[in-house]
């Protein structure tokens, strides 16, 4: 199969992951189009609509024709163009997926986006496992990190500097992942131990993100019940993350990995995630432990093979 991807920008960095990782793994080809970029994050790019040069769609227009599948990402749709090219004069003969990744606007007008995709027969995959609750006939495909990538790989904590603690948060959306919160529990951490750093990543390139938070001893996410990228990439890293996974997020990880214990240390309000801190604070032997089962974890439960088993089967099924 060809599948062509399309996104504005590409969110969080999957469009290019999965990419990425079809093309590593599997006989088929995929390709991806992105059009915008949001925060500096700076992803990995393949075609990036402002880099195109003398007008040259040409090279576009051959994928628009010679797609099977056209895997649209967050809210664009066929009746937007790239650059002179307007997508649904393409469309005729091929299958199409919407690919929901909890952009506000879909969340706040959810009842909108749903009878769109009911009046299309349109197929929607959903990024984290709380989207299923408003995404009408929709099916959970986990996002991917491509673990044995360097930046991906384990500096396990007794490789770190000892006489520093760092504690770092990487939000896209400060409003949106408990910074606040984080702050305001990292204030009286750090009274009680001043060799404790806190560390909020921010207005970086990705690459420079993953750099930090792998040399970092403890890892937030957030409180919201799902989990982010954010969690995914440090488990990786051999981490330990605190995110407050609820019973729904926690039920559909188990089932997709048929892990019985996951390695997120819960924590859901202010005063479980200040004693999850100072438990790790007070023990690097914890730490470390943690962090190697986070790896492990990963290195059994959350293969870019194993996500892709789920999107190629749906894939054969538009």
């Amino acid at each position: 199969m060809n599948i062509l991807m399309i996104t504005d920008n590409d969110p969080a960095g999957m469009g290019i992951a999965f990419t990425n990782a079809i093309n590593r793994y599997t006989e088929h080809r995929c390709r991806l189009i992105t059009t915008s970029e949001k925060y500096g994050f700076d992803y990995e790019k393949d075609i990036h609509l402002p880099d195109i040069k003398d007008d040259d769609f040409n090279e576009i227009e051959h994928l628009l024709k010679h797609t099977d599948i056209i895997h649209f990402h967050v809210l664009r749709d066929e009746n937007s163009h790239l650059g002179p090219l307007i997508i649904r004069d393409y469309i005729k003969g091929k299958k199409i997926l919407h690919h929901d990744h909890g952009h506000p606007d879909h969340i706040i007008n959810a009842d909108f986006y749903n009878e769109k995709y009911k009046k299309l027969k349109r197929k929607v995959i959903v990024s984290t496992p709380d989207l299923l609750k408003i995404t009408k006939n929709s099916t959970w495909v986990p996002n991917l990190v491509p673990i044995n990538d360097v930046h991906f790989l384990p500096l396990y904590d007794f490789l770190l500097d000892q006489d520093i603690i760092k504690i770092s948060q990487s939000p896209t959306r400060k409003y949106h992942k408990h910074t606040k919160e984080f702050k305001h529990v990292m204030a009286k951490i750090q009274n009680k131990y001043p060799y404790v750093q806190s560390i909020i990543i921010e207005n970086q390139p990705y690459v420079e993100c993953l750099k930090i938070k792998r040399a970092c001893n403890i890892v937030f996410d957030h409180m919201r019940g799902w989990f982010g990228i954010s969690s995914l990439e440090s488990l990786s890293q051999g981490k330990p993350v605190i995110a407050g996974l609820d019973e729904w997020n926690i039920q559909y990880i188990k089932e997709f990995t048929g892990a019985n214990e996951l390695p997120w240390i819960v924590a859901r309000d202010e005063t479980s995630l200040e004693k999850s801190f100072h438990l790790l604070i007070q023990n690097s032997e914890l730490r470390n432990s943690i962090g190697m089962k986070s790896r492990k974890f990963m290195e059994h439960f959350w293969t870019e093979k194993k996500v892709l088993e789920i999107l190629l089967n749906i894939y054969e099924q538009l």
